[in-house]
């Protein structure tokens, strides 16, 4: 008896179907290309936005705060700015209340706002292992050079196109953000390179990457060596 082994393939997310799904049905229901581009990009905006709020939020609930030290409230903001790049970042602590006010105001006028309360450090035996979140290798080059490859990482449930579309999206929101025109007023080009050297990991995490290193390797061709 043969036994067959059944592959399976990733799962887009919600956000991602959603937005194929308009790009086939948007055609036909608004002729008006001008139209149908407003109306994705509107779409796409909300759920980028609601995508922010609900990490925004989770961020709130696991944060590791026992205390309000300065040492602590360091490493929160370091973690605010490693998931929210781009944006303004105000924490006040509340020693009374003994809790932490956080808000976050990114480039597109949004705000977040929350509390966190002191806590104690949960034990790593209590992680729930299924909010680990496991990557796969992506590595990336670029048509004019393939030889010389970035070494990046996509979370496993994306597919090699899904993770390339969700490069050019943070590639495009990181040259739209304040850090970026910042970056482009100081002279700095306009490029992949530059991209990858200086976005904040945050941009790329939204969209389920994550970069290894920010310089680029030549591909090494294995040269096998004739037996003595």
């Amino acid at each position: 008896m043969t036994i067959s082994k059944k592959t399976t393939k990733p799962k887009p997310n919600a956000e991602t179907s959603l937005l194929q799904l308009l790009k086939k049905v948007l055609p036909k229901a608004a002729p008006d290309p001008v139209l149908a581009g407003r109306i994705y990009e509107a779409v796409e905006q909300e759920l980028r936005a609601a995508s922010r709020a609900a990490a925004f939020v989770k961020f709130c609930d696991r944060v590791e705060l026992p205390d309000l030290e300065a040492k602590t409230l360091d490493d929160v903001r370091l973690q605010l700015a490693a998931s929210f790049g781009g944006g303004d970042i105000t924490i006040k602590p509340n020693r009374k209340e003994k809790s932490l006010a956080v808000e976050v105001s990114l480039p597109d006028g949004t705000q977040f706002q929350g509390d966190v309360k002191v806590r104690p450090v949960a034990p790593a035996d209590d992680e729930n292992p299924e909010l680990t979140l496991k990557f796969a290798p992506f590595p990336v080059s670029l048509p004019g050079d393939p030889e010389l490859v970035w070494l990046l990482a996509k979370r496993e449930d994306l597919s090699p196109n899904e993770a390339g579309i969700a490069l050019v999206k943070a590639e495009e929101d990181f040259w739209g953000s304040k850090l970026g025109q910042k970056l482009l007023r100081d002279r700095v080009e306009r490029s992949f390179p530059e991209f990858i050297a200086r976005t904040p990991a945050g941009v790329l995490g939204e969209g389920g990457l994550k970069r290894h290193y920010k310089l680029p390797e030549p591909v090494k061709v294995l040269r096998r060596l004739k037996p003595q």
